[in-house]
């Protein structure tokens, strides 16, 4: 299935939205849910049928989950951006982190959103001319372990998600990183119990 949908322009000139996500389920019940706020919508289950879409008509909006199988949504969102700087992009993720937010945000994505999120939330994010400029920043700086992690998720990243290469990149035994990443999740598994 390289696309679900595609849905050719017309004349009453709802904005067109590209939604990108290897979960169907998600797709299936977020398209209609878009169709209902007026939106013109093309579905796509990979960053590589989605490129392929937008390169025959390039959306005004977009919503792009950051984990697929095939190329990461973070690719999608800069072929997206040399298309068409003007299209709009929601990066949607079940792996928030900062790292990955500052780095959607640096390829073209306008809004990052942690899953689970609605069509509701993602209108409200189109409607936003840019990322919440009102936040205060924090006074708190991060944490050596935190910023260890950040650090870490980068590298991860940029490995594709491999531990070996990741674990290689950073100079530690793999071991030394899995207990790392663990003890991580852990840690905040911990602190969302705490709030």
């Amino acid at each position: 299935m390289s696309t679900m949908n595609t849905v050719e322009n017309n004349c009453d000139e709802k904005p067109s939205l590209l939604l990108v996500d290897d979960d169907k389920d998600f797709l299936n019940a977020l398209a209609p849910a878009m169709r209902k706020r007026g939106f013109l919508v093309s579905l796509a289950n990979s960053a590589e049928s989605a490129f392929e879409l937008a390169k025959n008509n390039p959306p005004e909006l977009a919503v792009i989950d950051l984990k697929m199988s095939g190329n990461s949504g973070l690719v999608l969102v800069r072929q997206l951006a040399s298309l068409n700087a003007g299209t709009r992009i929601v990066m949607l993720t079940g792996y928030a982190s900062v790292a990955t937010a500052v780095e959607a945000i640096k390829l073209g994505a306008t809004h990052y959103l942690a899953k689970p999120v609605d069509a509701d939330e993602i209108v409200r994010a189109f409607e936003k001319q840019s990322g919440n400029t009102e936040v205060a920043v924090s006074t708190n700086p991060l944490s050596v372990d935190r910023m260890e992690w950040e650090h870490i998720q980068r590298i991860l990243q940029e490995q594709k998600g491999n531990i070996s290469a990741t674990a290689r990149a950073l100079n530690l035994h793999r071991r030394t990183l899995q207990r790392k990443l663990a003890k991580s999740q852990i840690q905040s598994d911990i602190d969302l119990l705490r709030y």
